[in-house]
């Protein structure tokens, strides 16, 4: 559910009209929905409900310090995977006790920022990462808490790129070792095995392979307790997809989710911990676009855009789907044809879709993409020297812009021509 909705066939956000946003702020740009944040977040903390869990938001699929603020706010922790994204949840008023820290790539400098500005654990991934951490945090003299996060080898039958679970996958340390990196975690100074981690992927739509997942966990929580490690809190990750088609896509719903959870290891008396992103903001975004030209080509007709693929790339990076439709609502058994949907950008990967059947369309008209509030601003660049997308923010009848459109003078002043030029 969101609360995008068509009132006297105009589309809005809230109680907000898409064309008073788009008067004010101008194309394209991103609207997110302070009640579908608010709602989704709710569904985790209660699908959990009542074993002890904290829901930290993944920082990375929505980025937005207004976004992460409202987050906090209803106490949620926050998962990271760098040290800007760290400040950023510190900017938000976010404590450092419900941040996590994941990520491969953990420099020396962002685990002393970290262990520095307070954090909740580190999800260690490699055994040249807890040496290092072991050693930043011994020259500081404090002790770091840890988890392991454990590549269970199990396949999330998602796309490829976004699949981080088998054993050819860059993430974790193989589940099989778990015994010999705790142990070896108990000898090093500074650091302090506190649970597990896993995480198998993103947009999972099946059950199964969590479970498969969530139940080597099990296997391995048990077996390293008998060794004498307190393990007490287990981090699922993330991963719970979402309906990018309406009414042809049912993705499990965060209640069975939790309930699986319950089922598997809510006798094992941890704390749980996930990291939801795109479940949580995914759905709470549209990109709203105007329509450039209506283009007849040969065989084909394309609805040009003044969004493009650097302000969306999924379509062109993924071959995602997202749902296009028209913000002022066309008329029921009204006409319709097929449009190839794209941008400006001098590439023909700038599509967003193909012989896709929208209501017919003229210059000047406003389009919005729904699904897009996560993993879309966040991988927005300026190619082709388009300025960053902007943001905003609806909460019931008034909207805030929480990130501006740069001007071009912005963009250029960041250049600098060195004197021997």
């Amino acid at each position: 559910m969101d609360h995008f909705l068509y009132r006297g066939g105009i589309l809005h956000a809230e109680d907000v009209a898409i064309p008073d946003i788009a008067a004010v702020v101008g194309t394209p740009f991103y609207v997110y929905s302070a009640a579908t944040l608010t709602r989704h977040y709710r569904l985790f903390t209660e699908a959990l409900s009542p074993l002890p869990h904290l829901v930290c938001f993944a920082i990375k699929s929505l980025s937005n310090v207004a976004v992460l603020k409202l987050l906090g706010d209803l106490g949620a922790g926050m998962d990271v995977v760098s040290g800007g994204e760290y400040l950023r949840a510190r900017a938000a008023g976010v404590p450092g006790d419900r941040i996590v820290f994941s990520g491969v790539g953990k420099t020396r400098a962002e685990m002393r920022l970290a262990l520095e500005g307070g954090i909740r654990q580190f999800n260690i991934e490699s055994e040249p990462e807890m040496r290092a951490l072991s050693e930043v945090a011994a020259a500081m003299g404090v002790t770091a808490p840890v988890t392991v996060r454990v590549n269970p080898d199990v396949d999330a039958k998602t796309h490829a790129k976004i699949a981080t679970g088998k054993s050819e996958n860059k993430f974790g340390i193989p589940i099989a070792r778990a015994s010999e990196v705790y142990a070896e975690i108990a000898r090093l100074p500074g650091l302090r095995a506190v649970g597990i981690d896993v995480h198998i992927g993103s947009q999972l739509t099946d059950l199964a392979p969590f479970e498969a997942a969530f139940t080597k966990l099990r296997e391995t929580t048990l077996a390293l307790r008998a060794e004498g490690h307190d393990i007490r809190r287990l981090d699922l990750g993330g991963g719970l997809g979402i309906p990018y088609t309406r009414g042809n896509e049912a993705p499990p719903l965060p209640t069975d989710y939790g309930a699986m959870i319950h089922r598997v290891l809510g006798d094992l008396d941890c704390e749980i911990e996930i990291e939801p992103g795109r479940l949580i903001s995914g759905n709470a975004g549209l990109l709203v676009a105007g329509v450039i030209y209506v283009k007849n080509g040969e065989g084909r007709d394309f609805l040009i855009l003044d969004a493009a693929m650097n302000d969306l790339v999924r379509p062109a990076m993924y071959e995602a789907h997202h749902d296009i439709v028209p913000v002022i609502e066309g008329a029921p058994g009204g006409p319709t044809q097929p449009f190839d949907v794209v941008g400006p950008v001098c590439e023909t990967g700038d599509t967003f879709a193909r012989a896709r059947e929208l209501p017919l369309l003229a210059e000047g008209d406003l389009v919005a993409f729904r699904s897009a509030g996560a993993y879309g601003a966040v991988m927005a660049s300026e190619y082709n020297t388009r300025p960053l997308v902007p943001e905003v923010l609806v909460q019931g009848d008034h909207f805030a812009v929480i990130r501006a459109r740069p001007t071009f003078d912005e963009i250029l002043g960041r250049d600098t021509i060195p004197e021997w030029l």
